[in-house]
Parts: C-alpha cells; structure tokens; sequence
C-alpha cells in the first residue's frame, strides 16, 4: 500500500496538470512503515523535470543527475525513494508495456495520474514486483490519502 497526505497527493496531480499536454514526473521520497513492513509512506515528493525531447507528450525521462540529487537530498533528511510519478494526457491511469520497460525500481510504487484536457481525472498505483528483468511486474497497489 502508498500513503500519502492530502497535499502530496494534491500536488502530484496538479503538476501534471501544469504540464499538460505533456507528461510530468517526479519522485516519491519517504520510508517503510515499521508497523506493517509493506506500507510506503510518503513524506515529500520531488518534482523532476521531463527530458523527452522526442514525445513528451507520452514518455518520460528524469536525468539520471536529477535522481542522484534528489536522492542525495533525501537521504539527508532521512527519506529513501520510495516510488515514482508520472502523468498520462489524455489516456487512462494505467501502467503501458513502455512504463514496465523502463521501471527498474523494485519494490517501489509507480503512480499514474490521468489528465484528461488539462484536468486531473484518476490516479492510480502499481508496485513493480519481482528479482529481476525477466519477471517484473507492475502489480496494482492501493493508495490511501490521509
């Protein structure tokens, strides 16, 4: 399960509202709940910036120097990259063969908003399972806002 407060989740959805017609991205920072072992909690997102230059408008990409830097910067606050974030303009909150081939973060979630004409509509998440390459898969998580 992700959870998340109210204002991250508000702000995920409208940055990929600020980008349409193009995707947006963004990290998930936060830890593991103790209690459970199986709950990521997000305690702040990231924004990153897309750098598509050939179909922003239906892919993504975060400059690998971006991710190190905002994974520096969590962890200097004690928060590991628990996921990621993306937009879908106009198509459905849900993960397409390319999003499962470029996932490699095992174990974290990937959370999809659609953004049907400029306007937020749903947002989903998938936890990528597996070990490695040949069987990964993104798996629907539930999202619980608090």
């Amino acid at each position: 399960m992700l959870r998340l407060g109210q204002s991250h989740y508000d702000a995920l959805r409208q940055h990929g509202e600020e980008t349409y017609p193009h995707e947006c991205c963004g990290v998930l920072l936060g830890r593991i709940d103790e209690a459970d072992d199986t709950t990521r909690v997000v305690t702040s997102i990231a924004r990153a910036g897309n750098t598509r230059t050939d179909s922003p408008q239906n892919r993504y990409n975060i400059d690998p120097k971006e991710l190190v830097r905002i994974q520096r910067e969590g962890r200097e606050r004690g928060e590991d990259i628990i996921g990621f974030y993306h937009s879908h303009p106009d198509h459905p909150a849900q993960w397409s063969p390319t999003d499962l081939a470029e996932a490699h973060w095992f174990s974290c979630s990937y959370v999809i908003t659609s953004v049907e004409k400029g306007k937020a509509v749903l947002t989903n998440a998938f936890e990528l399972t597996g070990t490695d390459e040949g069987d990964k898969q993104l798996v629907g998580e539930k999202i619980e806002v608090v």
